[in-house]
């Protein structure tokens, strides 16, 4: 009883520690706090402190599963959905080539690593479409809803970590030369309509990192979970009219529907800190899975695994460059969008600030926001096609 109490504690409390941490230490801000996050957990769960006992690990991927549901709807109400038709032109075209992207190099993925379990990596090729447009909750949804094993999905969670860091150093450092051989320059201006508008959801992703909850913001947070809860309560109510295999995929996209179509009540959608509170629940989440992580995981690394994760995290970035060179969309915006797709929103002050260019942020803040509303749904599509094509 006493180990399971410190395992809730660690999975609730760390969290804030992250977050307080990454609000004082910059470098910790721009590697992210979910990837810290899944390193501690890592730490935690290599070092043996929590027993690896199946009653332990259940109590983990309760909490993991827990998580995830409750972050959706937080995470979607601060979309500013109606700025959505304000994007500028190149943006609009990089999303959806990024996008389409994402969802080539999985299906291609799929064909030249997954035909010895085709089912399996049906699944994986479709978490990965949900990771790189939307996120990490986009990614657990489409686990359970394609019902992929808790082994699987941690070991995919482990290697897209290692693999992201080859992404992040490929983008960040030589990104801006590659990208501008083959693309066209920027032209300044012609994010001014996007940039221009009020939004009050870049104001929340710039800072979704280091989340204040101070007692003025309270009665919003309140609000917030008490629509949260309504939601989860909806959802659930509407899976007593399919099938029970057909539970999760039918919770999991009307509880994202639903947190869609509320952000678009104007009280809803500012409402404070709700990207925060929804970024600390997917830490919750990303605690107690890495926690999970044994040694006993590593003795035998998966190499046809790992070069499949390998493949569906650097080649969006390629083929989106291919896509957009015949688009002819400028570089920036191409980068920026890549980017906020495969990473999250929080990265794009980062490359805006590579590329020297602030009118770059807001738009490219928005294509990462739009990537978390539609992943779980892009992912599920892909994931369906797959399946009948095995």
């Amino acid at each position: 009883m006493f180990i399971k109490v410190i395992i809730v504690l660690f999975c609730v409390l760390t969290p804030l520690l992250i977050t307080e941490l990454a609000r004082r230490v910059p470098l910790l801000a721009k590697i992210g706090t979910i990837t810290v996050a899944y390193i501690v957990g890592c730490i935690v769960g290599l070092s043996g402190i929590f027993p690896s006992t199946d009653e332990c690990k259940a109590l983990l991927t309760n909490i993991a599963s827990g998580a995830v549901p409750v972050a959706i709807p937080l995470m979607l109400f601060s979309s500013n959905v109606r700025s959505w038709r304000h994007l500028a032109p190149n943006f609009v075209k990089s999303l959806f080539m990024g996008l389409l992207a994402c969802a080539v190099v999985a299906v291609m993925g799929f064909y030249l690593f997954g035909q010895s379990n085709p089912h399996k990596y049906a699944g994986i090729s479709a978490m990965f479409v949900g990771l790189y447009t939307g996120g990490t909750a986009n990614m657990a949804t489409i686990k359970e809803v394609a019902g992929v094993d808790q082994a699987t999905f941690l070991m995919a969670q482990i290697y897209q970590i290692l693999v992201g860091a080859v992404y992040l150093v490929l983008i960040i450092v030589f990104g801006k030369y590659i990208a501008r051989f083959f693309l066209p320059a920027f032209q300044p201006g012609i994010a001014a309509n996007a940039e221009s508008q009020p939004d009050v959801v870049s104001q929340e992703v710039k800072k979704d990192n280091s989340p204040r909850f101070s007692k003025k913001n309270a009665v919003a947070l309140a609000i917030a979970f008490g629509l949260t809860i309504v939601i989860l309560a909806a959802g659930y109510g509407v899976t007593l009219f399919f099938s029970k295999e057909a539970f999760m995929a039918v919770f999991m996209l009307t509880i994202s529907l639903l947190a869609i179509l509320s952000s678009l009540h104007d009280k809803v959608n500012s409402l404070p800190h709700t990207f925060s509170a929804g970024i600390y629940f997917i830490l919750v989440f990303s605690l107690a899975v890495s926690a999970q992580v044994g040694g006993d995981m590593f003795k035998n690394l998966d190499l046809h695994y790992f070069l499949f994760v390998l493949f569906v995290t650097v080649g969006p970035l390629l083929v989106h460059i291919l896509f957009n060179a015949l688009l002819r969309v400028d570089a920036d915006t191409t980068l920026v969008s890549s980017i906020a797709l495969v990473t999250s929103p929080a990265f794009v002050p980062v490359m805006a600030g590579v590329l020297k260019n602030r009118e770059v942020v807001g738009p490219g803040i928005t294509v990462g926001l739009i990537g978390y509303a539609v992943g779980t749904y892009l992912g599920y599509g892909v994931y369906s096609l797959l399946l009948a094509l095995c």
